[in-house]
């Protein structure tokens, strides 16, 4: 009897919270795979047929190829990237490191200042280049060449929208030091350049590689600034817009989408990659690196931060300037008569009422989703090899959001939404198709966010609840929740100030009653008029700003009851 016990297989039944979690993962994965997979395949499948949707194999790409002027978009988009990656990384190297590692003075007010082209719509910055170095600039005089208009303009304004997405990944890279490390180079004599080559590099260098990720992959997808001060240069991103709305071509925009989709695809798996090669560079017995003052290094790196502020403010300030400008260059009398929209856009101040509506819902709606698909899928159950393949699939469905341009998951979602076999095609033209969009295509850093914050909780605060006899909703409600509140905070502002700025992801996809602000202006832009565009991009900003304050306040007093534990 007992060898017949013995010999037999012994099989794990799930507790109910672990089979209410495993069906919270099957949704979210369905949730994923409805609003990210399926439009991607659709998009796929479209590339490799005709107009009358029949099969032509690979003759769409051998179109492709053989027209020069997209080829030399694909070009223009590689190498104004690869351009803007080498000067943002180093500049941003510099200011991280002036602000983790010097005893420079004022960091949280250069802290602040260096957030805000990440609240700042990306037109923004091209509207101001023009201003300043366009045909009828300010500053033209001071050009080489003749105007700013083309891959000078589109490298330079990148370099201003990129800059902190990089600071502060070199930021938190620079950050975590162990003191004891540069005690010992100290000891053996080294020279403060042999450290800083053989300390200070290696330990920040996954940071340089993400960085430099998020910089070569923001510049080759954006669509704003090339097409605002892109001139007559082709870009990638532009090719899919002219395919698209220009020439009514879904098929070869599709085409050009999933070529702008390679280099996207090529910088996210280098990324990957840096990450598996990546080792801890703290442990538990490190010694945080406490900088000494230093005046040889500590001055320079003030000024150059100084000077870097100054660019980033002066950008701003000239929209700002440009945007109470009654007609520019022509009449330089200040005027509040730009921000009567009305008179500029036939959606008016509507559009801003819209972007507001749409980055809210996609806030509120979108913080609830991300979180909870982060909690369930780092507390599934792994009792059967099901379990772990579902949780590998939505882990990669929530990761693969960050390589995938906004422009090209706009088409996916056409292509899908309109397909006459589709039971959602209702959705189109929605504030609730664009809530949609901006939740899938800013899903990834949300959901990353969610998972570093859940993994820094012990499973075995579940492991008690359940042994308690407390429902794992009510560890949720009682524990998880209140610990990680600020995480969720920060990724509620995430997805509030990207919703608000973004246009590559919405730009195909609002309706006659749902156009939000940043498309409006790019329609002024394309309509001459650049102060009215300089006036709704700064409303943008404006309440950009004002969301971040807000979390802050919020974050500050939910502080108080609900992270005492952090303090000592």
């Amino acid at each position: 009897m007992s060898e017949a016990i013995a010999g037999r297989q012994v099989r794990i039944e799930a507790s109910v919270d672990q089979r209410l979690i495993r069906a919270g993962l099957w949704l979210a994965g369905g949730f994923l795979l409805l609003a990210l997979g399926l439009p991607m395949a659709v998009l796929l499948s479209r590339a490799f047929e005709d107009q009358a949707g029949q099969f032509v194999g690979l003759a769409n790409f051998v179109t492709y190829v053989s027209t020069p002027v997209l080829l030399r978009s694909a070009w223009n988009s590689i190498w104004t990237a690869a351009l803007t990656m080498v000067i943002v990384v180093p500049m941003a190297f510099t200011y991280a490191y002036a602000l983790t590692r010097s005893r420079l003075p004022f960091k949280p007010a250069f802290r602040a200042v260096m957030l805000l082209p990440i609240l700042a719509p990306s037109l923004l910055p091209a509207l101001s280049l023009i201003y300043l170095f366009g045909n009828q600039g300010m500053l033209r005089w001071m050009l080489p060449m003749e105007n700013i208009y083309g891959a000078p303009g589109i490298i330079v304004a990148q370099v201003f929208s990129t800059f902190p997405s990089a600071a502060i990944i070199l930021s938190v890279a620079l950050a975590t030091a162990d003191a004891r490390l540069y005690e010992a180079a100290e000891a053996l004599k080294a020279g403060r350049a042999r450290i800083f080559a053989t300390v200070t590099l290696p330990g920040a260098r996954f940071g340089l590689v993400s960085a430099a990720v998020v910089v070569f992959t923001g510049v080759v997808t954006d669509f704003g600034i090339p097409k605002v001060i892109g001139g007559q240069f082709p870009v990638l991103a532009t090719d899919v817009y002219k395919q698209v709305v220009g020439l009514q071509d879904f098929n070869m925009g599709a085409v050009v989408g999933l070529v702008l989709l390679l280099p996207a695809l090529a910088a996210f798996a280098l990324q990957r990659w840096a990450e598996g090669k990546r080792a801890a560079t703290l442990t538990g017995r490190a010694v945080p690196l406490a900088p000494r003052p230093r005046l040889a290094r500590d001055l320079p790196l003030a000024l150059f931060c100084l000077a870097v502020a100054f660019m980033l403010v002066g950008i701003v300030a000239v929209a700002a300037w440009g945007s109470l400008v009654r007609f520019w260059p022509w009449n330089l009398a200040l005027t509040l008569d730009n921000y009567d929209f009305g008179r500029f856009d036939s959606s008016g101040w509507g559009a801003v009422g819209t972007s507001i509506r749409m980055a809210l819902a996609t806030a509120c709606i979108g913080t609830v989703i991300v979180f909870l698909g982060a909690y369930v899928m780092e507390r599934a159950p792994r009792l059967s090899r099901v379990d772990a393949g579902l949780r590998s699939a939505v882990g990669l469905l929530a990761t693969v959001p960050l390589a995938i341009p906004g422009l090209v998951l706009g088409l996916a979602y056409i292509l899908f939404f309109n397909h006459p076999a589709n039971p959602l095609g209702f959705l189109y033209g929605t504030l609730a198709i664009l809530v949609l969009n901006s939740l899938v295509h800013f899903y990834t850093v949300g959901h990353l966010a969610a998972t570093t914050a859940i993994r820094q909780l012990d499973p075995e605060f579940e492991a008690v609840g359940a042994s308690l006899k407390v429902p794992v909703w009510e560890t949720f409600r009682r524990v998880t929740l209140p610990i990680c509140l600020p995480a969720i905070l920060e990724i509620w502002v995430y997805l509030f100030v990207n919703a608000m700025a973004t246009v590559s992801a919405v730009i195909f996809l609002y309706g006659p009653d749902t156009k939000p602000a940043s498309v409006s202006v790019v329609h002024m832009d394309e309509a001459g008029q650049a102060s009215a565009a300089a006036a709704m991009a700064c409303v943008l900003l404006g309440v950009s700003i004002m969301a971040k304050l807000a979390q802050m306040v919020v974050g500050a007093l939910t502080a108080r009851a609900t992270q005492g534990w952090r303090r000592r």
